[in-house]
């Protein structure tokens, strides 16, 4: 079977090819008696819209490369769905591409996006070279770093504000009495992995405690679990941070399960996220929320301006998000935070 032309929509619905165009192109004027009569034709003959040809003629495909180091985190997936959702509410379709978080793994999914013709770029979860940002830029195409901050005053991004976040832990478990304080990291070379810390770390010392101890589970639940085991069988701590949920669920799985500990009147475990899960009965998680919702349309309300071409200078947003206390770690007394 051929596959129906514009024309043919035309001919049926009695208008001109310009007509069929303008009804099927985002933005594009039509009168309401017009677009009805297209749409019905259309759908009589089965017709769609050749959206990869309008792209080559426009300049605009309307597309909006993802590329995502790893979707186990839970925050993740959540954060795809909503960043696809707000896309797609302004006319633009999210295509995702899946990299490692190594400079030379992302380098070359950029620039398999690029070939994409793709309106702009969310990276989330990895980090971007300058030299990779500058092809970007010669390329004409935007990027946003989604839970991701550089140095770089040359690439917007959009995180939460994480310094502060690690420094509410520290501050509720010292309220708390904890005094053998221990910090899991995830991936080091992540800007909220060392921003959590610092803040976290800066907040203890100030209060004269020194951190008790301390491993890197890279934002892998195996490895959290295996720091776990190694961080408890010698003089273990009374409370730990672990940089993210996804981490915290092993980590408490095994002290549980594993070591026989209670959680909390053992150790307190305190996280950061706020995903579902950590809702559950099972976890009652006490945690620093990511405001993922505003992120995301920071995170969007930012690409569009530069696709747009509004002249916005890249910009570094940072969205404070509060500690949900539940019951994973001991309850400082009249806390009411």
């Amino acid at each position: 079977m051929s596959k129906v032309t514009s024309a043919e929509v035309a001919a049926r619905a009695g208008v001109s090819q310009s007509a069929v165009s303008r009804v099927f192109t985002p933005g594009a004027s039509a009168s309401k008696q017009t677009a009805e009569k297209v749409r019905k034709a259309a759908e009589e003959l089965g017709y769609r819209p050749n959206v990869l040809a309008r792209a080559m003629v426009s300049g605009k495909s309307r597309i909006i490369g993802l590329v995502v180091a790893y979707l186990e985190n839970h925050f993740y997936p959540e954060a795809v769905e909503k960043l696809s959702n707000a896309l797609q509410e302004r006319g633009y379709h999210l295509l995702v591409f899946m990299a490692s978080q190594t400079a030379g793994d992302v380098s070359g999914v950029v620039e398999e996006i690029l070939d994409y013709q793709v309106d702009g770029i969310i990276a989330a979860s990895v980090a971007m070279s300058s030299e990779l940002t500058e092809r970007c830029h010669k390329a004409g195409v935007p990027i946003v770093l989604f839970n991701r901050s550089q140095d770089t005053e040359e690439v917007s991004s959009v995180a939460s504000a994480n310094v502060a976040g690690g420094r509410k832990v520290a501050e509720f478990l010292l309220a708390g009495g904890h005094r053998k304080i221990a910090y899991i990291a995830g991936w080091e070379g992540a800007s909220t992995q060392r921003d959590r810390e610092s803040g976290f770390v800066a907040r203890l010392q100030a209060a004269g405690v020194a951190l008790h101890a301390r491993g890197v589970g890279n934002f892998q639940m195996q490895t959290a679990a295996e720091v776990t085991r190694t961080m408890f069988a010698e003089d273990p701590p009374d409370a730990v941070f672990v940089a993210n949920d996804h981490m915290a669920f092993a980590v408490m799985d095994v002290l549980r399960s594993e070591l026989g500990l209670n959680v909390p009147d053992d150790v307190s475990v305190v996280a950061y996220d706020d995903v579902p899960t950590a809702a559950w009965p099972a976890y009652d998680l006490t945690t620093v929320r990511q405001p993922a919702n505003r992120m995301v349309a920071e995170t969007v309300a930012l690409l569009l301006a530069e696709i747009d071409g509004e002249g916005v200078a890249p910009r570094k947003i940072e969205i404070d998000g509060p500690l949900i206390v539940r019951g994973s770690a001991r309850i400082p007394e009249g806390w009411n935070e």
